[in-house]
């Protein structure tokens, strides 16, 4: 007789010296007992050794047995089956589990998905890793590698398909810097909201160095783009307190060109009514109403150094907008969103406000083309939605299917889809 007689079902063998069959090292069956046959065979099916007698109904019991449990395992996969997430494709042990989870994770059809498995992810980011990170899904990589444009992350039907979008989706940048440095503009009109449609401009400042170490940022230049890229307002401003640091290297700015320069306050008042539009401050709401849209990259720190308020339901910012930040919830930077997303460099050399004015402009504008299904009540936080999760509602959302349980899911955040 062979060293070890391969058993089948779990891997059971029974061992030369006639001591038993084991898994794994562990003896399962006295001397003389008797070895399962393999998966081709039936469970239960007995092998008579040469030295053991056949004790066929303990034999059958342990078949039985075993056949049995494989049954609790099937029964208990398709059980977690149904405790899949129908978003993110999360397994969870319970029910319940599920519940919370749908409760705390906020999926919604705005957020981005895979073309190919339809998986939600928080954000772009997450869904790049999804297709082509360390260790993405294979099948969704295999397809994204031959049908996928690596800018907007969209399957396309075909590699010709994809060459043709792709060419399209990546922009240029080249001729930006020579555009901008066209002098002084001031182009700010209040036209009361009688124009077509919510106007959208897009505001970049640099900033020079204050303080005794230099490090304090002082707005020195601003300039603001409308839709199409246009420079509506670009100037100088001379800051209130003197400069330590004119940061030339980056900024480009020497002190002759702040010497005579729009003090900032004059400055802060021009952009203040022309975002306002003619609508008083506390009017202002951001469905509806005259006053425009205002985009930018950490926009909250350009609006502080500049001493401007303004709504944050009237900003679209790229450094806070979820779908364009990390996966660990931390804000890129324009430049590698420009890079990854627009698929041009900027910020090289010598950064000009008008190049980072039509990057965010750009982004936000192929966000806001997103294709998403349309909803009356698309935010978690409309008073249509705030029971939906509700804990009293406990029972009955357990007994919801995943994907029931999807469709009332909204989002926490407000989708730029949302502002066509």
């Amino acid at each position: 007789m062979e060293a070890r007689e391969r058993g089948g079902f779990g891997g059971l063998t029974r061992n030369k010296e006639g001591d038993g069959l084991a898994r794994g090292g562990a003896n399962l069956l006295p001397a003389g007992g008797y070895l399962l046959s393999s998966k081709e065979e039936s469970v239960g099916t007995i092998r008579e050794s040469k030295d053991s007698l056949i004790d066929i109904p303990w034999a059958q019991k342990l078949g039985s047995s075993m056949a049995s449990t494989q049954d609790q395992w099937n029964i208990s996969d398709y059980a977690l089956e149904g405790n899949k997430c129908a978003a993110c494709f999360r397994q969870f042990n319970k029910m319940e589990h599920l519940v919370e989870h749908m409760r705390t994770s906020y999926h919604s059809v705005h957020e981005p998905m895979c073309g190919i498995c339809k998986k939600h992810c928080r954000s772009y980011e997450s869904l790049r890793e999804h297709l082509i990170g360390p260790l993405p899904k294979q099948e969704c990589k295999n397809i994204f590698s031959i049908r996928g444009c690596r800018f907007c992350l969209t399957i396309l039907d075909s590699l010709n398909a994809r060459r043709v979008h792709q060419e399209r989706c990546q922009l240029s940048g080249g001729l930006l810097a020579s555009f901008a440095n066209l002098g002084l503009r001031d182009n700010l009109t209040i036209d009361h909201g009688y124009a077509r449609g919510r106007q959208v401009v897009a505001l970049a400042c640099k900033m020079v160095g204050g303080g005794s170490d230099g490090s304090l940022d002082l707005c020195a230049r601003v300039c603001l783009v409308d839709e199409n890229e246009n420079i509506i307002f670009h100037t100088y401003v001379k800051p209130p307190i003197p400069v330590t640091n004119y940061r030339y290297e980056t900024t480009g700015i020497r002190p002759e060109y702040l010497r005579d320069a729009t003090p900032l306050r004059q400055v802060q008042k021009k952009i203040q009514d022309f975002l306002c539009n003619g609508e008083p401050m506390w009017k202002i709401r951001p469905r509806g109403g005259k006053a425009r849209i205002l985009v930018g990259h950490n926009l909250d720190h350009d609006l502080d150094r500049l001493q401007l308020e303004y709504p944050a339901g009237m900003m679209r910012d790229t450094a806070k907008y979820p779908p364009l930040m990390k996966t660990s919830k931390l804000s890129n930077s324009l430049k590698y969103l420009t890079q990854a997303y627009l698929g041009y460099d900027i910020q090289t050399g010598m950064q000009d406000p008008y190049e980072d004015c039509v990057a965010t402009m750009r982004l936000y504008t192929r966000m806001r083309s997103q294709n998403h299904t349309i909803e009356d009540y698309p935010l978690a936080s409309d008073p249509q939605n705030r029971n939906n999760f509700a804990s009293w509602r406990q029972s009955e959302l357990e007994r919801m299917s995943p994907e029931e349980m999807l469709a009332i899911s909204k989002s926490d955040y407000y989708c730029w889809c949302l502002d066509s």
